[in-house]
């Protein structure tokens, strides 16, 4: 059997999801493992420890006990980037930080990543890969099966096997979604929302000719910046500074 329909959390928009979300949070384990079995994790203990205690303190109020959550970092200096997997599964490459400077900045980058994860943005993303490779017709019973097919299209719509920089992109509509929903997180953490729309703003100043993975499948930052200034009353109903952990 499969889901297909769930409301998102904070905006409330209706959700088409077509697989159950054991398969998607098996797929983001496996996906998040090989990803990580390539890449070179951190060994800047006082770096990592930042993005495990920040990444956990969203995790918290993001209420999802049943996920495994994971925050990793990796490597990369020249790679500005994050990404979220299903079922709990984060990385930071060390090349955002220069852009995130504390905590809070930080926190805005990780809001952001749990809430591709809270709101199931990859089993979206899985359900419109394999209905434009299979249709409705007899897609619970390809799934059901593993048909080739669907297994294609599973995996086309994870990037398994691509390069990490753009390993599952989100659609644009799916990223100010995760930044409005991130945006609450990160307050409900303790951590100043403002502080986000300043992380886009050091974001935009710094990026050169070509914009870094982290902007490469996302909205105009100027855009972005708009809407989170707009959030922004909406997510300090749930502010209550917390002191540093």
């Amino acid at each position: 059997m499969f889901s297909a329909c769930q409301t998102a959390p904070v905006t409330g928009r209706y959700q088409l999801i077509l697989i159950p979300e054991s398969m998607e949070v098996e797929m983001g384990l496996t996906s998040y493992k090989e990803t990580l079995k390539k890449a070179k994790l951190s060994e800047d203990k006082e770096s990592v420890d930042r993005v495990r205690r920040v990444g956990e303190r969203i995790a918290e109020v993001a209420d999802r006990k049943d996920y495994k959550w994971e925050f990793n970092l990796i490597d990369a200096d020249k790679v500005v980037n994050a990404f979220a997997l299903p079922g709990g599964k984060v990385a930071v490459y060390t090349g955002i930080l220069k852009y995130t400077e504390g905590d809070a900045g930080l926190a805005a980058v990780m809001g952001h990543e749990v809430a591709h994860a809270l709101v199931r943005h990859g089993g979206e993303r899985i359900s419109a890969g394999i209905l434009a490779q299979l249709g409705m017709i007899g897609l619970s019973t390809a799934i059901k099966n593993k048909d080739p097919v669907a297994i294609g299209a599973i995996n086309q719509a994870y990037g398994i096997g691509v390069n990490v920089g753009v390993l599952l992109p989100f659609s644009r509509s799916q990223e100010l979604e995760a930044d409005r929903v991130g945006l609450v997180l990160m307050a409900k953490a303790g951590y100043d929302p403002n502080e986000a729309v300043a992380f886009w703003k050091r974001m935009m100043k710094g990026k050169d000719k070509a914009p870094p993975e982290f902007l490469s499948t996302h909205p105009a930052t100027d855009k972005r910046i708009r809407e989170l200034e707009q959030w922004l009353p909406e997510a300090m109903k749930y502010y209550k500074p917390s002191p540093p952990s």
